[in-house]
Order: C-alpha cells, then structure tokens, then sequence
C-alpha cells in the first residue's frame, strides 16, 4: 500500500489515532487529523502530534477536509456513519479503520478475539499461552496497544494476537485473521446499531475475510454465535458446556478431543463464563502452534485481569469486588451468576441502549439492594426499583459508603455498572480505581477489615 505524498485524514485524536498519525506521517504521507474535542481536552496529545508537523482540526468536522482526503483512517471512538464520512464515500474516497492500515503492513501470523463479553480476559490469556509455548508474542489491538503500533516497529513477534471490538471490524477491508475467535454475542451498543442482528453481523465479520485453512474457533453453546457460524468458510472449532464440541467444559476441567485435558482447579478466576474464556484461548492456542505444556502453565499462573471480578478487600466481613469493566447487561448476569452469598450491587453510568429489566430474575435471585449512581440511574430504578430496595448516589464514594451499610457480614459489594463511564470517568478503569479508592478509604475510617460490624 502506497502512503508517500498521500493526503491522508485521521478521525479522531486519541491513542490510537495519534498512533495512527505517526505511522503515516513516518511513510511519508500528509496528514491532517480531525477530533471534536475542544483545545484543552486534548493538550497531552497536542505535542506529539504538532512536533511532527501534522495539521490538527478541532471542533466540529469540516466536510471539506472529508472530501479533499486520498485515505479516510476512522479511530474506533468514531462512528463510520457520521456524515461527513457518508459524503466521503459518495465521492468515492476510501475509508478504512486502524486495524485494517496496520494489517496491511504485517507479514506475521494473527490471531484476532473478539465478543460481547471476555475479550480482554481471553486475548491476555491467549497470548500467555503462546508465551509459555516458546513463542514471541504481540498481545494488544482495543486491549491498548493499538495493532498500528506493531506494524511500525523494526523487531518483530512471531505470532500477533489482538482483540477486536464490533467498532473496528465495521471499518475493515482486507483483513484477515489465520486465527478468529467469537466468544459470545448479546445486547451492547444499541446506541451505536439498530438492533442485534446489526451488531452480531459486525462481529461476525473477523471471519469474513479467512481462507479454507484457517480457523474459526466459536462459543457452540451462544444461539446466535452457533446461527454465524453456518456461514464460515474456514476451519471451523466450537468450545461448549455440551458434550460433543470441540473441547467440552464439565465441572472444572476442560476436556478436548485432542486428548488433552485441562483441570481448572489451580485457575484463579471464577464462574462459568471465564471457563468459557479458558475454553476458547486454548482452543485459539493449539490452533497457533501452542503446546499443552504452555496452555496449563498459563492457566496455573492467570490471575486475571484488574476491573473484572476483582477482589479488592474485605470489611467486617463484607468482600468487595470490582467489576468496572461491566458496561453492559449480560456482563452484569454473569458476575451475578458468580456469587452464591447476598450480593449490594452498584449500578449506573451513561445508558448504551441497554435493557435493564432483562436482570429482574437474577435481581431476584442475587441481590439484596441496589445502589445506583451517573446519568442511567433513574432508568435503572424505573427498570429493576420494584424488586429489590434501591438507593441513589451522587458519588462513588457515596455509593461505596451507603453499599456497606446496607451490607451484613458475609455479604459481597459488587461493581457492575452495566453502563458505560463516560458521564462521569474518562474510562471504565478510572471508575474502578474510584471504587478502590472509596474501598481503602472506608478500610480507613472503620478500621479492622475483619471485625464483624452490627
């Protein structure tokens, strides 16, 4: 692909797109970079990219900076649906996502993970295990190493293992992964797609482009994974709860056909769905040249990862978890799913599209109050506030403080938002390290962390 001398725009000013930048402007190309931010929003990334000479718009998109463009390089942030993007396409300018630019510059193997649910746990696991298999790994893409970074450095990996949202594979071209894997597709991001066959459709894109000997590696017990698949033309690997897959989980082993049988009781993390996870990153593995040794040792070794299902502390016997990384429901059904004891569940953050009253039955079932907090919590409460006690708050300090007084001993405090940060965080990790911090500071105020409170 040709970059020299290409006027090129950028949509979109955050790391990847400032990643972004840099590769094109290092290929020789002209760059300008559009971002709706205002001027103070953006001053961190200001002078990276001023130094090397790249032209910034803030504010409102200009239409026609869109229409002068060679190359349109959307960030994921950014919907590929925006107008001025619209009237680039009736000009005939081609418009391509990050990770689309960055494959087209890697010789190396890729292995690509993506679903509603899981993927961040699952591509870290992944690349651990073609790790302690003696391979060089890249382990990022939407993890946080943008893929354009790969493409730009001089020492190369062996094997590169991403994970993929529904954002970016809706701005691919040519992308391929010798490795696909689906873990599961539910209801996230109705303010982004019309309904769930759109967003499913976006997702079952990461196999569109596999050849007949490549593998796609699916979650045989999701009905809607199980319905894309029919259309899959490469090699074709199911994991499953039901005997008669691929690799089956039963209790707390995973059992391939391959023989190989993985018991799970040295692995850190709980409930089915991280069996789930477990399940396809070793499927993923073997399917990459990883070894069974390198797939138990990872497992032995995983901890997890920070903002999901993350033990924090324990108060007067009251557990804390965070699970910040929770930005829609099916999220939250799974953490529910985890707990046997009594669970005080905050809640709340800016409302994707998300069908709150789908939780009701494990409310029910789980919950003994919910505390709610951010811009969705009146919708929260109109959702699920006839079921269990609901309280508001305006901080999360206040949700922390007023969760633990609702708590008795041997109750659990859990963080699943069901939301995304953004009315009140930059991300879902500062909203989880707020929690943390609101955590230690009632360790501080209330003293012994295992004294029984009344």
């Amino acid at each position: 692909m040709e970059l020299k001398n290409k006027n090129i725009l950028v949509v979109g000013l955050g790391v990847t797109g400032v990643a972004t930048a840099r590769f094109l402007t290092n290929r020789g190309a002209s760059v300008t970079v559009t971002d709706q931010k205002k001027e103070q929003e953006i001053c961190s990334t200001d002078p990276l990219i001023r130094e090397l000479g790249i032209r910034i718009e803030l504010g409102p998109h200009r239409i026609e900076t869109f229409e002068r463009a060679d190359l349109i390089v959307v960030s994921p942030g950014v919907s590929h649906t925006i107008l001025p993007i619209r009237r680039a396409k009736e000009q005939g300018i081609p418009v391509i996502g990050e990770i689309e630019l960055a494959s087209r510059f890697i010789a190396e193997p890729i292995i690509a993970v993506t679903g509603t649910n899981g993927k961040t746990t699952t591509t870290t696991l992944l690349g651990k295990m073609l790790e302690d298999s003696g391979l060089k790994v890249f382990i990022g893409g939407n993890i946080g190493n943008p893929l354009i970074e790969y493409a730009d450095i001089e020492e190369k990996a062996e094997i590169v293992v991403i994970e993929v949202s529904s954002f970016q594979l809706d701005t691919i071209d040519t992308f391929r992964a010798n490795v696909a894997v689906l873990l599961n597709i539910t209801e996230d991001h109705m303010d982004r797609y019309p309904d769930l066959d759109a967003y499913a459709k976006s997702k079952a894109r990461i196999f569109e482009n596999q050849r007949h000997d490549d593998t796609a590696v699916l979650n045989g017990s999701d009905p809607v994974v199980r319905s894309l698949s029919r259309d899959i033309l490469s090699r074709k690997v199911f994991f499953s709860s039901k005997e008669g897959k691929d690799v089956t989980i039963s209790g707390e082993s995973i059992i391939s056909q391959e023989n190989m049988s993985l018991l799970l009781a040295d692995f850190k993390l709980p409930g089915k769905h991280n069996m789930e996870n477990a399940a396809a990153a070793s499927l993923a593995a073997l399917s990459a040249g990883g070894t069974f040794d390198g797939i138990r040792s990872a497992l032995r070794k995983f901890k997890g990862l920070s903002h999901r299902l993350e033990y924090i502390d324990t108060l007067n016997g009251v557990d804390f978890f965070n699970d910040s990384k929770a930005t829609n429901v099916d999220s939250v059904a799974r953490a529910l799913e985890t707990f046997e004891r009594p669970v005080i569940l905050i809640m709340g953050g800016r409302n994707k599209g998300s069908k709150f009253h789908t939780l009701r039955d494990l409310i029910d079932k789980h919950a003994k109050e919910l505390i709610v907090i951010g811009e969705a919590k009146e919708d929260i409460k109109a959702d699920l506030g006839n079921i269990k006690p609901v309280e508001t708050a305006a901080t999360m300090e206040d949700a922390v403080f007023k969760a633990y007084h609702a708590a008795k001993p041997d109750d659990i405090v859990l963080l699943s938002p069901a939301c995304a940060s953004f009315d009140m965080y930059n991300n879902y990790a500062q909203r989880g390290e707020d929690f943390c911090r609101a955590v230690a500071n009632l360790v501080t105020v209330h003293g012994s962390r295992f004294t029984v409170h009344s």
